[in-house]
């Protein structure tokens, strides 16, 4: 079988829906990921993230809808698509009782073309417990031996679940410099992690999933700054004790036009758009005028977290 076109995106989501009984995980959802970039999909737990990528990896076949990676389809099309693609699952997919080195190797010998184990276990500092069974390495251990086997046969295209999960700050940095290096040379990485900073640091692109849907896609400074606006900032308003009813609309009025307020909770608001010194004053006498008692309030540059925050009311968290 004929490779596809390069002008095939490296994935096609079309209208998928994927079921668990009555439960709706992904609901319509399409995105598409261009190749040679490193591209991020967020999501809260249970927003239809991993189902999304387990059928794009041929683990589950769509209910409805289409999906293509590299132009095949990963069900139908898994033989020519398998030594295309590397996978790193967030845990396991290793033996227990297997050494590190051992199991790289074995994984390399499974491909026509494999990245010298030895350099990629020092690169990801795997050397010091490369004779370690697989079930006394730490978190951070398992996690550079599962991306070392997602790479070591030259993919074309990476999924990468939690990368940097349990690893400590210089593994980390190694982990992303391997990334980057993979997009320099062409290949195309899918990107899940719970790390807001990791995301905005690597990604090209960016995909935010909640409840089975899209609901936002763009460039991390598209994300974060409504587009090309670099005056576009953040305050973010906690109070001692809960907002009177109607608060946001009422401090959005005080604000005036440009302004957004979002709620986070009882007890926290986010206001973002344009915004200075003029704007926290008018915050404060806001706050007075309604017998709001700030607890703190904080100018600052929005970030991705304030971005995700705002579109799915709840926190990143693993």
């Amino acid at each position: 079988m004929s490779n596809p076109p390069a002008a095939d995106p490296a994935v096609a989501v079309d209208g998928l829906v994927m079921r668990y009984g009555e439960k709706v995980a992904v609901d319509a959802l399409s995105l598409v990921v261009e190749r040679q970039t490193i591209t991020a999909v967020l999501g809260p737990n249970g927003a239809g993230k991993t189902t999304t990528l387990e059928t794009c990896e041929g683990y589950r076949a769509p209910q409805h809808g289409s999906v293509r990676v590299l132009g095949l389809d990963p069900v139908r099309d898994r033989t020519d698509l398998l030594p295309r693609i590397g996978v790193m699952l967030q845990g396991g997919g290793a033996w227990s009782g297997v050494r590190a080195m051992e199991m790289l190797r074995h994984v390399a010998r499974l491909h026509a073309n494999p990245l010298d184990t030895d350099q990629l276990a020092d690169r990801l500092g795997l050397g010091d417990c490369g004779r370690t069974p697989y079930r006394r390495l730490s978190g951070g251990q398992q996690q550079r031996l599962g991306l070392a086997m997602a790479v070591v046969g030259r993919p074309e295209i990476v999924f990468v679940d939690e990368p940097t999960a349990g690893m400590d700050p210089q593994a980390r940095r190694a982990t992303w410099e391997l990334l980057e290096e993979l997009r320099h040379d062409g290949v195309t990485v899918v990107l899940t992690t719970h790390y807001m900073d990791e995301a905005e640091r690597l990604a090209d692109r960016i995909h935010i999933i909640d409840h089975g849907r899209l609901i936002a896609s763009g460039t991390p400074l598209e994300l974060t700054r409504g587009g090309a606006d670099a005056r576009a900032a953040t305050i973010r308003l906690v109070v001692t004790r809960p907002f009177p009813p109607g608060s946001p609309e009422s401090l959005r009025r005080a604000l005036g036009v440009g302004a957004e307020v979002t709620l986070l909770d009882e007890l926290s608001l986010v206001l973002s758009g344009p915004a200075d010194a003029s704007t926290l004053a008018k915050v404060s006498v806001w706050c007075e005028e309604n017998d709001v008692l700030p607890e703190s309030l904080s100018l600052g540059q929005r970030n991705l977290e304030d971005v995700f925050l705002e579109l799915t009311g709840r926190e990143l968290t693993p």
